[in-house]
């Protein structure tokens, strides 16, 4: 808790130029990167020949993750906890390939990630002018449907009908800018390699957000077209030897989300609202994932990926908590906000078109506190995660808004975004029915216990029942896991999902408005004047900083610059190497410090002064995980799967003194794949041969 609150403290720094970058800060677009800087500070030359194929080798993973292809057969590098989806799907009793690990001898052998998808970007096209044209004079709903349709307008445009293609209306700088983004879409990816659980997360929670760090986390991936192995001719050298203390390091990645530049009044409406419901249901549901997983040995196999990814999130957020809390922190970003605010009062042209949005993001923040709980059980956090009843509403929602033009629809169901939400829900995976039920059950009660009983929309999804006796007739009755029915009902359309007697889906169809009617009120009253709002702060922040700034991360593309560098704080220097000796003097035998069998089976054979893992002053977020780290030559020497537990302030600001992003090396990884696992023919296409 201390080291928390200290690495709060020290981020007060990094705010004293009200947002302009320090150094080694920044996720920056490929489009504005700081090839200057760089040269200034790092004597290493990034041009666009070099940007461009870094930027051809980069991935999305639409679980929310990064990677980068590594060979010229569509083999994909990324984080083993990015592919635990896949192998907890491909598992079944007495297969536990999260476990076990997944290893591949052949190409048959390489088995369908069900919901991942793979995108490479393409092009960059702005389009802020007409974004904004479409929503001036607007206000409200009419400001919200306005921008919804200019964007999928431009999407349209960008990517017409091509399936191969995904175009995506990306908001920068809060408003400030916007951009489609085109991307070539994978549909079929499949798992090439996973190593064992135990490996890959070694140290388990404990070692979580910390370093030094001993984890294997990698996994690797492959992209299919019409059935066969991609074509890749851009793809990113592997280098085999490990990276040196002071050596520069980008990482190319797709930082999920930031808050760095919030409003004041925002960051406290996080703090004090936001932040608080969403740990106190992660906590509830950590209990909930542990008491069942102790129930039996295949209990606990079908829990450990989401019970992983709670404890994960928990941690986050726990981090964040503190942060906000820094009164300190809290502090700068005050001086920081009135410093903007006095520079462009001090012009009087730029005053009188900025007004005062800052007061306006203040008076949305009263109504965001009216509508937000009933805004997350009803809409955002709707069926607690739930797999039927993710199933259902998309079936749903998607029969209702595909019968309206697509620039009418909700964004989600626009034509260039429907492949992915069709496979989403089409695709073949396992659905547990006891982790349903507690999804149901949980989200049910939550929503009960903060609307109150008598709130006509807990009246509207409950009636008579109770959240238990509802979630365990829903998930007894339906038969949405099976895909072939699920695809039956959205090529039917509406009148299909209308009739159908599954009441999964007609509980859905009966409670489904309740979402939308709470949704629309959002948008008007927090959703458009905060938006508004915020393009005339981005339009204040160019006028003050220039170019000098970048924008907060949306899971899109960025570049990050750094080196490879330990930290010192509160007088202890952590270096920035672990090496394989590390690794077996801290494998107790117990978990979560439990080694593999593998492992123990090869430690004569593999060079304990191998590095293993390593840090680097690289800016990221979550979203990150499997970004490649990448030399100045364009080669990958790792893949970032981490940050120390200071880098969680990195939602709001860095502190490149103590901030850190963990990477596991390519040298463990390459010694590993030969010595613990024998997949020689895998270090071969690595190497290009």
């Amino acid at each position: 808790m201390k080291t928390l609150t200290l690495a709060a403290s020290a981020l007060v720094l990094s705010f004293a130029a009200a947002g302009a970058a320090q150094a080694d800060e920044g996720m920056w677009t490929f489009d504005n990167f700081p090839s200057a800087k760089v040269k200034k500070t790092y004597g290493v030359d990034i041009d666009q020949k070099w940007l461009d194929t870094v930027r051809a080798s980069a991935v999305r993973l639409t679980t929310g993750c990064s990677a980068s292809v590594v060979s010229k057969q569509g083999l994909v590098l990324t984080n083993n906890h990015c592919v635990a989806d896949c192998t907890q799907a491909l598992s079944s009793e007495g297969k536990d390939y999260v476990k076990d690990g997944f290893l591949t001898g052949a190409r048959e052998e390489e088995l369908k990630c069900a919901g991942m998808q793979a995108e490479v970007l393409l092009s960059i096209t702005d389009v802020t002018d007409q974004v904004k044209a479409a929503g001036a004079g607007k206000t409200g709903q009419d400001f919200v449907k306005a921008r919804d349709a200019a964007f999928a307008t431009a999407e349209l445009a960008a990517c017409g009908q091509d399936k191969t293609l995904r175009c995506q209306t990306i908001s920068f700088y809060r408003g400030g800018q916007y951009k489609v983004y085109k991307y070539r879409r994978y549909a079929d990816v499949r798992l090439v390699f996973a190593p064992e659980y135990a490996t890959a997360f070694f140290g388990g929670d404990p070692d979580n957000f910390n370093f030094p760090r001993f984890n294997l986390d990698s996994a690797f991936l492959r992209l299919y077209e019409d059935g066969k192995p991609a074509n890749t001719p851009n793809h990113l050298t592997w280098r085999a030897t490990a990276p040196v203390e002071g050596e520069p390091t980008f990482v190319a990645g797709n930082p999920g989300t930031t808050q760095r530049q919030l409003t004041v009044s925002q960051l406290e409406t996080n703090r004090d609202l936001i932040i608080p419901i969403g740990q106190l249901q992660r906590s509830e549901m950590r209990g909930r994932l542990i008491q069942f997983g102790e129930q039996s040995e295949e209990n606990k196999r079908i829990a450990n990926q989401p019970l992983a990814g709670v404890e994960n999130s928990y941690k986050v957020f726990f981090g964040q908590q503190f942060v906000l809390n820094d009164k300190k922190f809290m502090d700068a970003k005050r001086a920081a906000e009135t410093d903007l605010k006095t520079k462009v009062a001090a012009d009087p042209k730029l005053s009188a078109e900025i007004g005062d949005p800052w007061g306006e993001i203040d008076r949305a923040q009263a109504a965001l506190a009216d509508q937000f709980v009933p805004m997350r059980q009803l809409e955002t956090a709707a069926g607690g995660g739930s797999d039927l009843y993710g199933y259902a509403r998309t079936l749903v929602r998607g029969a209702q808004e595909r019968a309206k033009p697509s620039a009418e629809r909700l964004p989600e169901y626009g034509d260039t975004r429907l492949a992915l939400a069709e496979k989403r829900l089409l695709d073949v995976r396992p659905v547990d029915a006891p982790l349903e039920r507690m999804y149901l059950e949980h989200w049910l009660l939550k929503t009960r216990e903060y609307l109150t009983a008598d709130a006509p929309a807990v009246k509207l999804l409950l009636g008579k029942e109770s959240p238990e006796g509802l979630s365990q007739r829903l998930v007894a009755g339906s038969k949405l896991a099976d895909p072939a029915v699920r695809k039956a009902l959205w090529d039917g359309g509406l009148a299909a999902v209308q009739a159908s007697d599954d009441p999964m889906i007609q509980f859905v169809l009966k409670t489904e408005g309740a979402g939308r009617e709470v949704r629309k009120a959002y948008e008007a009253s927090v959703t458009a004047p905060t938006d508004a709002a915020a393009e005339r702060i981005a339009k204040a922040r160019f006028a003050v900083l220039g170019d000098s700034v970048y924008p907060d991360a949306t899971f899109s593309l960025r570049l990050s610059y750094g080196k490879v560098a330990g930290w010192t704080h509160r007088g202890r220097t952590i270096t920035p190497f672990t090496d394989f000796a590390g690794f077996y003097d801290r494998v107790t035998g117990a978990e979560p410090f439990e080694a593999a069998p593998r492992w123990i089976a090869a430690k004569d054979k593999l060079n304990p002064k191998t590095v293993y893992d390593y840090v680097t002053t690289n800016d990221i977020i979550g979203g990150n995980s499997g970004s490649p780290v990448i030399d100045a030559k364009g080669r990958v020497i790792g893949a970032a799967f981490d940050g120390n537990i200071h880098s969680l302030g990195g939602a709001f600001g860095y502190d490149g003194s103590i901030n850190r992003t963990v990477v596991v090396s390519t040298a463990a990884i390459t010694e590993a794949l030969t010595k613990v696992y024998g997949r020689d023919a895998l270090v071969k296409e690595l190497a290009g041969k």
